[in-house]
């Protein structure tokens, strides 16, 4: 059972998010794949990874289960009363119990919310049996999704916030406006234009480059 829900965690910048987002997009793609696809190196997807991963950002890779298409097409939304003190019996039963795909302690008139699968509505009653049979649960409210409105998603959720651009990913830094910003390498403003013209000596003429900042002799 988590009790860390509001816990902070690690700051996510504009790198993490878009590998988030590119691993979801190409689900078998490789480190290598995805250092190609976001345009930074194999060794700094590999390191944002594995910090994602121990600070349990990213929490597996494993495959998205369509749960009508498996076989479960009864989604029910279970809220539970409970006795004083016994969450953590409640926890334990409702664990043991394959149906419920999750639970959450909440606020409110209820004190623990479940999300349970079925494979019919007779199903579904049974499970709710067998949920209203644990000595803590004192009282029990479901109700059954009848359709799906907004799948569940995160990458939203993190898309949405302004996020620091590493400086050391020239990849991830905005263009600037019609390219007379600052240039995206350097910090530097826009180079001015050169031209070449030719100035007469005793040899010859010889090519010279000129810019803004003065005139520079080509070795050519």
């Amino acid at each position: 059972m988590r009790d860390d829900l509001q816990n902070p965690r690690i700051p996510l910048d504009e790198l993490d998010v878009r590998l988030i987002r590119t691993g979801r997009q190409h689900p078998r793609a490789g480190m290598l794949e995805l250092s190609r696809l976001i345009g930074v190196s194999r060794a700094t997807v590999q390191a944002r990874l594995e910090r994602m991963e121990a600070a349990g950002v990213i929490t597996g890779y494993g495959p998205e289960v369509d749960l009508i298409a498996a076989g479960y097409p009864v989604l029910a939304f279970v809220t539970l009363e409970i006795a004083q003190g016994g969450l953590d019996g409640v926890a334990a039963a409702l664990a043991a119990l394959p149906q419920v795909l999750e639970a959450y302690g909440t606020t409110g008139t209820g004190d623990v919310h479940c999300r349970i699968a079925a494979t019919s509505n007779q199903d579904l009653q049974h499970i709710l049996i067998d949920v209203n049979r644990i000595p803590e649960v004192v009282r029990s409210t479901s109700v059954i999704a009848l359709s799906e409105v907004v799948p569940m998603r995160t990458l939203p959720l993190l898309e949405a916030a302004e996020r620091r651009i590493p400086s050391r990913v020239p990849a991830l830094r905005k263009p600037t406006d019609n390219g007379t910003g600052p240039n995206r390498e350097t910090n530097e403003g826009p180079r001015s234009q050169s031209r070449v013209t030719t100035r007469p000596t005793a040899g010859g003429s010889v090519p010279t480059e000129r810019s803004g900042s003065g005139s520079v002799s080509a070795d050519w």
